[in-house]
Formats: structure tokens, sequence, C-alpha cells
């Protein structure tokens, strides 16, 4: 799925996801993978697309680092313009999920 809601979805679960420190991209994968029960499954033929747009614009900084495995890969780490970001669409994210939920529970016809 391609649509603007999924990139960004996508895009604030990479924020989040290297908001605690560098993350290489697999990691970022597995982490929204673990943190969703394996609710969300993100392909690298996004994954990576969606890393290098945030780096475009900005809101991520990468750097090639060893991996615990021993490596050599891109670890990518919020920018104080991405922790900003970060921060304002999680406000708006929280307002959709609100007024979503509640119109979805609305008993109203």
């Amino acid at each position: 799925m391609a649509s603007d809601l999924f990139v960004g979805t996508l895009d604030i679960l990479v924020l989040k996801a290297v908001s605690w420190g560098p993350r290489h991209g697999y990691a970022i994968g597995r982490w929204i993978r673990d943190t969703t029960a394996d609710a969300l499954t993100v392909q690298e033929g996004a994954l990576y697309p969606a890393l290098h747009r945030l780096e475009k614009r900005g809101l991520l900084a990468e750097e090639w680092r060893v991996t615990d495995t021993g490596r050599e890969a891109k670890f990518y780490s919020l920018t104080p313009t991405g922790r900003g970001q970060l921060r304002a669409e999680v406000e708006r994210w929280n307002r959709f999920s609100q007024a979503v939920t509640t119109a979805l529970s609305s008993t109203a016809a």
C-alpha cells in the first residue's frame, strides 16, 4: 500500500524508531514489527525510500557504523528538526485518531 496515509504513518514510525538513538535500516524495520506485535511489517522497498526521503528533508542524519554482527551499515538518527517534527506529528496523529475513534463510536445515524 503506497497511499499518503501509509507514507505519513511510516514516516512517523521511522522517526519514533530512532528517537532513542541511532539505528540501521534493518533494526528500524524490526522495531516497527516488534512494537506492533507483527501487525505492521515494512518491506525494504518502502523502508529505504522513506529513510532517504526523511534524510533529504533534514529530519534524519546518517552515519556509517559497524553493527553488533560486525557488518558495516548506515545508521540513522534524529536531527533537532526531526525531533520537532516527531513531536508535531505525534500531536497531529493523536488528534486524528481521537477524531476517528469518536466518529466510529458514534451512535447517531
